[in-house]
């Protein structure tokens, strides 16, 4: 998933963006609410984290204009204020979910987590395909009861095959949601990605649309 984060404390934000990075995700991390403007104007990010009092605004105003203009992303709100008017006042903008700092970096994942099952429409934290049962939120796999270890970015080839069961997800539709700004992309990483999952999930559970993308059916 491609997650745009909003933070203005460099430190904070370079920690949140390489904890959330190596659970699979691409993040691109800015400090205005002008850059987070022109980054939404051109990704379709899955998620956005971000803080309430920027150099340039107020996140609130960003959240509620996305909200207006009938954006449904998930957003998480990360901030210093505990207050809990400022929690009610967040969450009644749209917030999906309140993180107060300084927070835990493994709950932050675990709540990125949660929240994009519920957006998906798929809250349940463990499915079934065949014989594989798939733990959304622990990242397990296992096949017919044993463990199926996989590397992070495969883990995010999958969780984007899931959130579009049954429909095709193109190759640029991959690489927009694996990849954060600026980052090198080989011309068959996807392909490569999609083979080895293959091997240790089976063969006939990611088809091919030949020339389209690659789509995961239930059957």
């Amino acid at each position: 998933m491609r997650i745009l984060l909003i933070e203005d404390e460099p430190a904070l934000g370079q920690a949140v963006r390489e904890h959330v990075a190596a659970t699979g995700h691409a993040v691109d991390h800015v400090l205005r609410l002008d850059d987070a403007r022109a980054a939404l104007r051109g990704v379709d990010y899955g998620l956005i984290l971000l803080d309430l009092h920027l150099p340039d605004g107020r996140g609130l105003d960003l959240l509620k204009s996305l909200r207006n203009a009938g954006d449904k992303r998930p957003v998480i709100i990360l901030t210093a204020r505990d207050q809990i008017r400022d929690r009610i006042e967040g969450l009644n903008a749209g917030a999906d979910d309140y993180l107060v700092k300084p927070f835990d970096l493994d709950e932050l994942t675990a709540r990125v987590a949660a929240v994009a099952r519920r957006a998906s429409g798929d809250p349940a934290p463990v499915i079934r395909l065949g014989e594989l049962e798939i733990d959304l939120t622990g990242r397990e796999l296992k096949r017919n009861g044993r463990r199926i270890d996989i590397t992070g970015r495969e883990w995010a080839v999958l969780d984007q095959l899931l959130s579009r069961r049954n429909r095709i997800v193109t190759k640029e539709q991959f690489e927009e949601a694996l990849y954060p700004f600026g980052a090198e992309i080989e011309s068959n990483a996807i392909e490569v990605h999609i083979s080895r999952l293959r091997k240790k999930l089976g063969r006939t559970l990611i088809e091919t649309v030949r020339g389209v993308g690659y789509r995961l059916s239930d059957s």
